[in-house]
């Protein structure tokens, strides 16, 4: 019986610092979870009772939501760490590069749309100012980090492979 990893010959491994930034990437979408969590369990994280209740469906159908894009978010930022990890590949070498640039493209665009959200009159209205406000952007600046992250551990995926040869 033969596995998924026997049919693709070994690449070579990843360098440390391409692993490293893959486990960053995990690591940078754990603060905005936890805050997206405490909002969700009714902690006071900068807004108003009736914002948390009008905008976000909180409490009811938002925490779902809220607690769901959390687990998807950290869920997501756990894919890097299969450009770098030799044990399971689920797709042959070719269509997960071409997968990992799609997916860097697309953490380009939603971190260039989240600055413009981000600073856009609304947005700032419901949020209280002050500590609440630092909190937020301590919790949410490590997201932005996310697409050179991927850039870079992509890059040297596909690098690895491409020099393999065709898969």
């Amino acid at each position: 019986m033969t596995t998924a990893n026997e049919t693709f010959p070994a690449a070579a491994p990843a360098p440390v610092w391409a692993r490293r930034a893959a486990h960053a990437i995990a690591l940078c979408a754990v603060p905005s979870g936890l805050w997206r969590v405490a909002m969700a369990s009714g902690v006071h994280v900068g807004y108003s009772d009736q914002v948390l209740r009008d905008m976000y469906g909180i409490p009811g159908w938002g925490i779902a939501y809220v607690v769901g894009l959390s687990v998807l978010a950290e869920l997501a930022a756990l894919f890097p760490l299969l450009l770098v990890s030799d044990r399971w590949r689920p797709l042959r070498p070719r269509a997960l590069s071409a997968f990992a640039w799609t997916a860097s493209g697309v953490l380009l665009l939603v971190a260039l749309w989240q600055l413009v959200v981000a600073f856009a009159v609304e947005s700032q209205t419901y949020l209280a100012s002050g500590a609440a406000q630092t909190v937020w952007v301590a919790a949410f600046a490590p997201l932005f980090a996310i697409p050179a992250l991927m850039t870079a551990v992509t890059w040297s995926y596909a690098k690895r492979h491409r020099a393999q040869g065709p898969a």
